[in-house]
C-alpha cells in the first residue's frame, strides 16, 4: 500500500512538473529555390520574453553572412565588420512599417554594432557602401520558427498544442499563412511563388 501511494504521488509530482503538451511541427517548403523561414505567428494574449543571446550578423568576404538569419521580436542582434574596408549598414522597413527603418552607420574592420529588434516582419539588409551586399532578418512574434536546411525541410521544436497560424517567408515570394491545430507533432507543407 505504501509503495503504491508513493508510485502515485510520484506521478502526480511528475504530471504537475511536466510542461504542457507539446509538439514538433514539421514539413517541406517547396516551389523556389533557397531558404525559407517557418514560424508561429502572433498569439492572442501571450507575449514571450526577450532571448538574452546575442546572434551575429557578419559582414566578411562583402557579404553578409549568413544570409537569412531568423530571430525573435526582442533580440538583440550584433553587426560585425570581420572584413579590412568599411562596411555600413541599414534597412528601409521592417515588414511593410517604412517608419522602422534605421541606419546603423558605417564602422571598421573588428567592430560591432548592435541593435534590438522589437518589430517583426522581414527586414531588408544592405550596406550603403558596398550596394551589391544584401541579406534578410526575419523577425517572428514568437520563439516557434525555424529556417528551412537546403531541401526545404523545416522543424519548429516543441510548440504546445492549440491553434495558431503558421507563416511562411522567403526572399522574392508572397508570404503565405494559414490556421493550424498543433496536437502533439503535426505537418505543415507550404509551395511559394513569386
Amino acid at each position: 500500500m505504501k509503495r503504491s501511494k508513493a508510485l502515485v504521488v510520484g506521478f502526480v509530482a511528475l504530471a504537475l512538473c511536466s510542461p504542457a503538451w507539446a509538439g514538433d511541427i514539421e514539413g517541406k517548403v517547396s516551389g523556389m529555390k533557397g531558404h525559407s523561414v517557418v514560424y508561429v505567428d502572433t498569439i492572442q494574449g501571450k507575449t514571450f520574453p526577450a532571448p538574452t543571446n546575442h546572434p551575429v550578423m557578419d559582414q566578411k568576404g562583402l557579404v553578409f553572412n549568413p544570409h537569412i538569419m531568423a530571430v525573435q521580436q526582442g533580440t538583440t542582434v550584433d553587426f560585425l565588420n570581420s572584413d579590412t574596408v568599411a562596411h555600413n549598414v541599414f534597412w528601409t522597413a521592417v515588414g511593410a512599417d517604412k517608419k522602422a527603418g534605421h541606419n546603423l552607420g558605417t564602422w571598421p574592420k573588428g567592430e560591432k554594432r548592435s541593435y534590438t529588434f522589437d518589430k517583426t516582419g522581414a527586414v531588408p539588409l544592405l550596406c550603403n557602401v558596398h550596394p551589391d551586399m544584401g541579406a534578410f532578418i526575419v523577425v517572428s512574434p514568437t520563439p516557434y520558427f525555424a529556417e528551412t536546411d537546403d531541401s526545404g525541410n523545416y522543424k519548429i521544436k516543441d510548440v504546445p498544442d492549440g491553434s495558431y497560424t503558421l507563416t511562411v517567408w522567403h526572399e522574392g515570394a508572397k508570404a503565405q499563412s494559414k490556421p493550424m491545430a498543433v496536437s502533439g507533432n503535426t505537418k505543415a507543407d507550404f509551395t511559394v511563388s513569386k
